[in-house]
C-alpha cells in the first residue's frame, strides 16, 4: 500500500468512537459529483440552513475536519463540504476513506449528476472550460469525469440528477431534506418606511406608494411628529381608505410570503413610502409589522428617512 494511502487510512481510524448507544449529533454531508451539475448550489443552500461549508477541501483533510467539527460540538453543529475532480488522483483514495469515515461519524454522501446536454449547455453558457483540461473538448471531459467518479457514485446515500431542475428547484430540494424537520426555514421580513423625495430603496422587494392617504404634514399639531406618535396614527388610521389599504396589503401578503417561502427566499424587504418619510409610511410600516409579528419569528422595521427635515 502506496505511504500516502496508508497515512490517509491511518488518520481516519483514529477517529474518535461514539460513546456506547450514542451517536454524535454532528452532521457531516458530503457533496460531489459532476462538474456543473449543481454541488456549489446545493452548498450555498446548507450554508444557509447554517451548515458551516467548505468548498474543495483536500481529501488528505477531510478526518482531520471531520474530527474537528465532531469534537465542536455546539459551535459546529453541522458541516459540509465538497470534493469533486478538482482534487485529480487522490480522488482515487475517496471511496476507501469514507468508507472508515462513515462508522464512526454521522456522514451523509450526496453525488450530484446531470444528463450530457444538460451539462454541455452548462458549460456553454458559463463558457467555462472543464477541470479536466481546457485542451480537452467538454464532451470528452464529461465522458471521462464520468468514469473517474463512477466508484464514488456507487457509495452515494443520495442521488440527484438535476437535468430537470431550475435553480430554485435545486435550493428548494436540498432545504427540503437537510433542513431540521422541526424547524422551518426562517425567512426574515423588514419593513421600510421611506420618502420618495429622497429616492425608493435600491434592495426592496416589493414597494408600496402611500402618497394617496391624507397627509398629516398639512394639520399643523402633527407636522413636527412623526408616524410612530400615537395621535397621527389615530389621525392617519381615521379615514376608510388607509384601513382598506392595510387589509388588503395584509391579505396580499397571506398569500406572497408562503410563496416566496417555498422558493428558498431567505429576505423579504417591503417599503412603504410617502413624500417625506415621516408620518404616513412610518404609521403603516409600524401597523403592518405588529401583524406580521404574530405569524412571523423574523420581522424587523426601519425608518430609512425618519429624522430628515420634512
Amino acid at each position: 500500500m502506496p505511504a500516502r494511502r496508508r497515512r490517509l487510512r491511518e488518520t481516519a481510524s483514529r477517529k474518535r468512537e461514539p460513546a456506547k448507544g450514542k451517536r454524535p449529533s454532528t452532521r457531516l454531508v458530503i457533496i460531489t459529483g459532476l462538474s456543473g451539475s449543481g454541488k456549489g448550489s446545493i452548498l450555498r443552500t446548507l450554508e444557509d440552513l447554517g451548515y458551516y461549508c467548505v468548498d474543495n477541501l483536500p481529501i488528505s483533510l477531510i478526518p482531520t475536519f471531520a474530527d474537528l467539527t465532531v469534537r465542536s460540538g455546539a459551535d459546529v453543529a453541522r458541516a459540509a463540504l465538497v470534493v469533486d475532480i478538482r482534487e485529480g488522483e487522490a480522488l482515487e483514495d475517496f471511496p476507501g476513506l469514507f468508507e472508515m469515515l462513515r462508522r464512526t461519524v454521522p456522514v451523509t454522501l450526496v453525488f450530484v449528476e446531470a444528463s450530457d446536454a444538460t451539462l454541455l449547455r452548462r458549460f456553454s453558457e458559463t463558457r467555462r472550460p472543464h477541470p479536466l483540461g481546457a485542451d480537452l473538448p467538454v464532451r470528452e471531459g464529461i465522458r471521462r469525469e464520468r468514469a473517474l467518479l463512477e466508484p464514488i457514485r456507487a457509495l452515494a446515500d443520495i442521488t440527484v440528477d438535476t437535468t430537470r431542475f431550475t435553480p430554485h428547484e435545486l435550493r428548494q430540494f436540498a432545504m427540503e431534506r437537510f433542513a431540521e424537520t422541526d424547524r422551518p426555514q426562517a425567512l426574515l421580513i423588514s419593513l421600510v418606511s421611506f420618502g420618495y423625495r429622497y429616492g425608493v430603496p435600491p434592495d426592496a422587494d416589493l414597494v408600496f406608494d402611500v402618497r394617496f392617504l391624507p397627509n398629516p404634514n398639512f394639520v399643523p399639531a402633527y407636522k413636527p411628529l412623526t408616524g410612530k406618535h400615537a395621535t397621527v396614527a389615530r389621525y392617519v388610521f381615521s379615514f376608510q381608505q388607509t384601513r382598506e389599504f392595510l387589509r388588503r396589503i395584509a391579505h396580499l401578503l397571506a398569500y406572497l410570503i408562503p410563496h416566496y417561502r417555498r422558493e428558498g427566499k431567505s429576505y423579504l424587504t417591503i417599503a412603504f413610502g410617502c413624500t417625506g418619510g415621516r408620518h404616513r409610511s412610518v404609521a403603516i410600516a409600524e401597523s403592518l409589522a405588529r401583524q406580521l409579528a404574530r405569524r412571523y419569528p423574523q420581522v424587523k422595521i426601519s425608518h430609512r428617512d425618519l429624522h430628515k427635515a420634512s
